[in-house]
């Protein structure tokens, strides 16, 4: 594994809440029947390809987070319907791939061992999906490269800046160099913060995937869950046209993403090698007070940053 991948300190341990009772074990099977059932819809329709209508791909995969038993609330500016699009958002759960599917369907950009998943590999593979070798920097040029050419193609990508799942309750800084792709392919770039929430409107730390957490486990314990709500928030557009390099671009979408992240600490346990990244030191991530958005990203456009 290299040195130089994003890392995050959560671990299932110190940061996921785990309620599941021998009485949710029926719902839950019923969960997996359903999301089942959707996926085979999903396979049998895989070779119609462009054929069907984005708007159809987007209801299908809000019936795949509803039928995992999680409700999803989509709010916020709408994502231009055509054209080369870069969405980007904070990552904290495999559920992230649908629900961003579910702003526009796009282009995955994954990382190389999603291939070795079962089904979910799969599909991830036939949906066009660009994919990252994160062990071999030497080769993020290429991947930039491939990014913009799908952009300037006029497709949307959807991506994930931190290179690393958190458990929702703190998160890390974007990286720069998908924005690159972005600024190489004139295309704009829209943030999508995603928040999990009980019904009573306190965080969920439920479906985070994070640390060892494996996917099966991951999986059982949302269908598991009960009352669990995805909160999709959708930003303006930003660019293209702006004079920004990628740095910050990053941190413009890094500010939008984040002004309405809940401010909780999250503490971590030992240290471990992360689903998007390597070993991290033990402690307590604390997220400072946030400057209000409307007076961070002027500020930001102007040369000034603030500390984060």
């Amino acid at each position: 594994m290299s040195v130089w991948l994003p890392s995050a300190p959560c671990t299932p341990r110190a940061c996921v809440e785990a309620r599941a009772s021998l009485a949710a074990v029926p719902l839950a099977v019923l969960r997996l029947a359903a999301v089942v059932a959707l996926l085979l819809v999903g396979f049998l329709l895989i070779p119609l390809g462009a054929r069907i209508p984005s708007s159809a791909v987007s209801r299908w995969s809000r019936w795949i987070v509803r039928a995992f038993g999680v409700r999803v609330r989509i709010s916020g500016a709408a994502a231009p319907p055509t054209g080369g699009l870069l969405l980007v958002a904070n990552h904290v759960s495999w559920l992230d791939i649908p629900l961003l599917a579910a702003v526009r369907p796009a282009r995955m950009l994954a990382k190389s061992e999603i291939l070795r998943w079962p089904v979910a590999g799969w599909l991830t593979a036939r949906s066009g999906a660009l994919f990252i070798d994160r062990d071999r920097i030497r080769a993020l040029p290429g991947t930039v490269a491939r990014i913009a050419e799908a952009l300037g193609a006029g497709d949307a990508v959807v991506a994930f800046p931190e290179g690393s799942t958190w458990c929702g309750r703190a998160q890390g800084h974007f990286r720069r160099a998908v924005f690159q792709a972005a600024l190489d392919a004139g295309a704009p770039v829209q943030p999508v913060s995603v928040r999990y929430r009980l019904l009573d409107g306190g965080p969920s730390t439920a479906p985070a995937f994070v640390g060892d957490d494996s996917l099966l486990t991951s999986v059982w314990r949302v269908v598991s869950a009960r009352g669990l709500v995805a909160d999709v928030d959708v930003r303006p557009v930003l660019g293209p046209g702006r004079p920004l390099d990628r740095r910050a671009l990053a941190r413009a979408a890094e500010i939008g993403v984040t002004d309405t992240q809940d401010l909780a600490t999250c503490a971590s346990g030992a240290p471990t090698e992360g689903h998007g990244g390597t070993s991290a030191p033990a402690g307590t991530i604390r997220v400072p007070r946030p400057v209000p958005a409307a007076r961070r990203i002027p500020a930001l456009l102007r040369g000034r940053t603030y500390s984060s």
